[in-house]
């Protein structure tokens, strides 16, 4: 299974989903075709068993953002939580690297064939990041942009990070991505200390007086 698993995440990444069949997995993996069948319902199967641990450690550090930011009343607070769910995002890229740029490069396509799990996987991203959106404007924390609009946004430049780490482009320590990134998002979207509130609505635009 482990073999099947290298192999098959290593030609995935080279080729592309479509690019490889299960016959180039067993052949690199050196095992008959039979053996792929005796862990692995087919393709989709395998690539679900590849994302699961990335999934499980994202998904978890995400929702445990949200609580937290479900009780927070500062801004403190609010960064502290954003702050471990970035600190969740770089163990990701740092343990599975290969899992991650495979990610990267599937979830934007189609949802058809071994990918649909890759897409499900980034709706499930997407969800928990507006998600954790609303809990922040609970206390009135952020500015008042929808949080589909801002949480999304989050998610597009988490991704563009990750990617860049991933082809080495010159960015810099990428331990330090996780405060980075947290300080660069929270500045942008909390609240001023001098705003009023009520004042903008969720869309971005002027309140009525």
């Amino acid at each position: 299974m482990k073999a099947l698993s290298e192999a098959g995440l290593r030609l995935f990444v080279e080729r592309g989903l479509e690019g490889v069949t299960i016959d180039d997995i067993t052949q690199a993996a050196g095992v008959a075709k039979g053996t792929f069948y005796r862990y692995f319902e087919d393709q989709t199967a395998l690539v679900d068993a590849l994302l699961e641990p990335a999934r499980r450690e994202l998904l978890d550090g995400m929702e445990a953002c949200g609580q937290a930011l479900a009780v927070a009343r500062d801004v403190e607070a609010m960064f502290d939580a954003y702050r471990a769910v970035a600190a969740v995002i770089a163990s990701a890229l740092l343990q599975y690297p290969n899992v991650v740029r495979l990610y990267l490069q599937e979830c934007r396509g189609p949802a058809v064939g071994a990918r649909i799990k890759i897409v499900e996987m980034a709706r499930l991203v997407s969800r928990h990041a507006v998600d954790i959106t609303e809990k922040a404007h609970t206390h009135g924390l952020l500015r008042p942009i929808r949080p589909a609009v801002s949480g999304l946004a989050v998610v597009g430049a988490v991704e563009r990070l990750l990617l860049a780490v991933l082809s080495e482009e010159e960015i810099g320590n990428p331990l330090e991505l996780p405060d980075a990134l947290t300080t660069l998002v929270l500045d942008g979207l909390r609240l001023p200390p001098d705003t009023a509130p009520g004042r903008r609505k969720l869309d971005g635009r002027p309140g009525r007086p």
